[in-house]
């Protein structure tokens, strides 16, 4: 359970992994390019974006999809995110892990860091800090889509259950999508119960597949 604490992390060149789940935070090849595959194209993203679209994400982690959704809005108007975190990343390892990311508003967002409200360039972002399954219920929002990029499900398992995934339902609009780096049966037959049509779809990198859906 978070508890508001920095993570402790180990690095792979200027790539975080969390100690406690022995995980990268982003593809050690192209942490952006694993961002816009399983995110935004996970999501028919940028097609969908228009003013007042709300994006919410399970684990904002360095930030680095939040500034590529920033990037990928070229407005007028702005749209929002919120992104569940139970273990915020101090401000010096946040640049780090973003210092080789070109072309993104990481000043923006490193010069506001931490706060729960934070102003990207046609982004207004919320960041909830705590356990996403205390935080979730209680959140009065609902998403037009999903970034769920919580640690791998065999290592994190908290953030994947069935309880979770009927929140995520819960605070899903109307046609809302949702897209996941992870294709485990049982965050797919979990979300499937909770009211998605969810599809197995080929992943970034070394990874095979990925998982997409929309809500029923």
């Amino acid at each position: 359970m978070g508890d508001g604490n920095p993570p402790a992390l180990d690095w792979n060149g200027d790539v975080p992994v969390a100690r406690a789940f022995g995980d990268p935070y982003f593809s050690l090849t192209d942490g952006a390019a694993e961002t816009r595959h399983v995110f935004l194209a996970g999501n028919d993203l940028p097609a969908r974006l228009a003013p007042g679209f709300r994006v919410a994400e399970i684990g904002f982690g360095t930030g680095l999809n939040a500034l590529i959704l920033a990037q990928a809005w070229s407005g007028p108007g702005r749209i929002a995110m919120t992104s569940f975190e139970a273990f915020p990343m101090v401000r010096d390892d946040m640049a780090r892990s973003l210092a080789g990311f070109s072309g993104l508003a990481t000043e923006a967002l490193l010069d506001q860091w931490p706060a729960a409200q934070i102003a990207l360039p046609g982004l207004d972002l919320e960041v909830v800090l705590g356990d996403a399954r205390q935080t979730l219920p209680i959140w009065p929002g609902r998403a037009d889509a999903w970034f769920l990029d919580g640690f791998a499900p065999a290592r994190n398992p908290e953030l994947w259950g069935a309880d979770l995934m009927t929140e995520v339902a819960r605070h899903t609009a109307p046609a809302g999508t949702f897209a996941t780096y992870t294709a485990a049966g049982d965050v797919r037959r979990a979300l499937d119960a909770a009211g998605f049509d969810v599809a197995r779809v080929p992943g970034f990198g070394r990874k095979r597949h990925m998982t997409r859906g929309r809500l029923r």
